[in-house]
């Protein structure tokens, strides 16, 4: 199994100063390494039973996608506000800067559908708690979490305890 890690990018000071962005595309341009990603992940759920994939805006899209294909299931995506061409329903959370809002389609998921949520990064967990709350505002059953990346040092997984939850890579 490869070693995912020593491929990504980091950016120091991005978005803003002090801060250390992962940058995955360096995975994602090299056939190679993004394969395997998919394959890491999607043996990480291998004994999770969902029929459907829930992306996060926007590079869960890039993870959940593909990773919907290999597991023959549905994709579903989260968009921010307004993004939506159908009915929706919303959730804002807080964000440590403010709040921010998610939809998602009305009839994206079918009440008792099995749900995995699928991002590129767990940081503090606020994003993916509110994609949880959209699932289950439609009747779905989240069956578990998959994070291509975990900041451990921000105990996201804390805040997702109720969960569980699947990391590639941590940090």
């Amino acid at each position: 199994m490869l070693d995912l890690k020593e491929h990504l990018r980091h950016v120091p000071d991005f978005p803003k100063e002090g801060i250390d962005f992962i940058d995955i595309t360096t995975i994602l341009k090299d056939p190679e390494l993004f394969g395997e990603a998919i394959r890491q992940m999607l043996a990480a759920v291998a004994d999770l039973d969902f029929n459907l994939i829930v992306g996060i805006e926007s590079r869960g899209f890039i993870m959940g996608a593909p990773l919907a294909c290999a597991a023959g299931v549905g994709f579903v995506p989260v968009r921010k506000a307004g993004k939506l061409p159908a009915a929706t329903v919303s959730v804002t959370y807080d964000l440590e800067y403010g709040s921010d809002t998610l939809e998602i389609h009305r009839d994206a998921i079918t009440p008792g559908a099995k749900v995995l949520i699928v991002d590129d990064l767990l940081a503090t967990g606020g994003t993916a708690k509110a994609n949880i709350e959209l699932v289950e505002k439609l009747g779905g059953e989240v069956v578990g979490l998959l994070f291509f990346i975990e900041l451990d040092f921000l105990q996201g997984r804390e805040e997702l305890r109720d969960y569980p939850l699947f990391t590639i890579v941590t940090i």
